[in-house]
């Protein structure tokens, strides 16, 4: 099991992972359709966006945990 401490790089690998995926497949059927290099499409555009995606997670989870905490009771 992973230690409590580690839970932000923990959540910031998944959901930038699970959005990452999603988003990378729709934009390339949006842009390309279905070609016959569409998986190899889809897999170079996932990995560039995940490379942008898990580091801007770790930023912007705690800065949108403190507004959410703002606008919450």
């Amino acid at each position: 099991m992973i230690p409590k401490k580690h839970e932000l790089i923990v959540f910031a690998f998944f959901m930038s992972g699970f959005m990452s995926i999603l988003m990378s497949g729709v934009v390339s059927y949006i842009n390309m359709g279905i070609v016959n290099n569409f998986p190899q499409i889809w897999l170079e555009a996932f990995v560039k966006s995940y490379s942008i995606a898990f580091p801007t997670v770790l930023v912007v989870v705690p800065v949108v945990r403190k507004i959410v905490g703002k606008l919450v009771k």
